[in-house]
């Protein structure tokens, strides 16, 4: 074979790197695609820092549709956060729409199932909030501005998603007043911005006149939570 002379052989290497370069220009750099924005976590409240004389009610659940709970909720105008499930008022929904229609409730997120979210993936966490606030706005004409975790489990994740699925905080309890089967628990001083938990269960009626008696001796008076949790 030839030797080329230096000249053409400078030739034979220019025309050898053109295609590469124009091939280059044609497709340009490698870019990664742009990662969507998630959005930022909620805080995560369990008692409120207030000055005000305010203490606040929270009703889980829902399955027992207690109608002297309703009464009691009603006739004393107590402004009750309820985090609900579908599947409890999903043969009943008429109980909670008196709640929502002629009292000073709101419905809130309490997810679809009722699962440990933390046992979920980012998917998974997804389906249950965002699928319990659909579904009360469709029933209640009424989007949940607070998520509940339950057995008040949460992690990064669960924060980052409920904020994508429209709450603005997720809210844990200072104070669970709940008497289950034959344990009642010990009744607490109250102080301004504690959140109570109750259960829709068979003890509600008596449970939540405990908590608006421990409150009223405390010279507490129950408040809207969506009022007073930051977002």
């Amino acid at each position: 074979m030839p030797r080329l002379r230096p000249r053409h052989a400078v030739r034979a290497a220019l025309a050898a790197l053109v295609p590469l370069a124009l091939l280059g220009a044609v497709t340009g750099p490698a870019h990664a695609a742009p990662r969507a924005a998630w959005p930022e976590p909620v805080p995560v409240v369990s008692h409120v820092e207030t000055t005000d004389p305010v203490v606040f009610i929270t009703i889980d659940d829902g399955w027992f549709h207690d109608p002297a709970a309703a009464k009691l909720l009603l006739d004393r105008r107590v402004p009750a956060s309820l985090f609900l499930l579908p599947g409890a008022y999903a043969y009943d929904s008429g109980y909670f729409h008196t709640l929502l229609d002629q009292g000073r409730s709101r419905v809130e997120n309490h997810t679809v199932d009722h699962p440990d979210l933390t046992a979920l993936d980012a998917a998974g966490q997804k389906a249950e909030v965002c699928g319990a606030r659909d579904q009360h706005l469709a029933r209640f004409g009424d989007g949940p501005r607070l998520l509940r975790p339950p057995y008040g489990t949460y992690d990064a994740t669960t924060r980052t998603t409920a904020r994508a699925c429209g709450a603005k905080a997720l809210v844990t309890w200072t104070h669970d007043l709940t008497t289950w089967g034959q344990w009642t628990p010990p009744t607490p001083a109250l102080k301004a911005g504690d959140i109570i938990l109750l259960h829709f269960n068979e003890t509600v009626t008596q449970d939540l006149k405990r908590a608006l008696d421990a409150a009223e001796a405390a010279g507490l008076t129950p408040a809207p939570l969506r009022d007073y949790v930051p977002e």
